[in-house]
């Protein structure tokens, strides 16, 4: 499976020296389970194993590695992931692992779209200001309809 490496990779839930704490945005419905969720070092919820929050996984990080534009309608990736290539690749098969994970961001964010409009500028802010963003490529079986 694609993300079985984030597992042992981890990079995402930690923030390096020298940089700033990272803010996840949270969705409306997510701030009152949460309150606030920052990474200053490591995220709270970082196990072993891997994020030990399950189904109740923000949204944004559930999007990660991906970034969504509001406005383009375009998708981004984090170039410092290490699963960049492999999902570029597998985005060419409608039944991979990359692209069940954008048919599901796709859903997703359209849900988004009506119950918390500015949770995608919001989080798209972020991304650009934490990110090093390379654009991706939405391929024609995963069109936002």
């Amino acid at each position: 499976m694609l993300f079985d490496h984030c597992a042992e990779c981890q990079s995402c839930c930690h923030v390096d020296p020298g940089f700033g704490p990272l803010e996840i945005t949270l969705t409306h419905k997510e701030t009152k389970l949460f309150r606030h969720l920052c990474i200053e070092d490591q995220c709270e919820y970082l196990g072993e194993k891997g994020c030990q929050l399950g189904d109740r996984k923000p949204l944004s990080c559930k999007l990660y590695p991906l970034s969504f534009d509001p406005n383009t309608q375009k998708y981004s990736f984090d170039a410092a992931c290490p699963l960049l290539p492999e999902y570029k690749r597998q985005l060419k098969d409608s039944n991979s692992d990359a692209s069940n994970h954008m048919r599901e961001m796709n859903e997703l964010l359209k849900n988004q779209e009506i119950a918390d409009v500015n949770f995608l500028s919001r989080n798209r802010d972020v991304d650009v200001a934490f990110f090093d963003l390379v654009p991706l490529t939405r391929p024609s079986h995963l069109k936002k309809n």
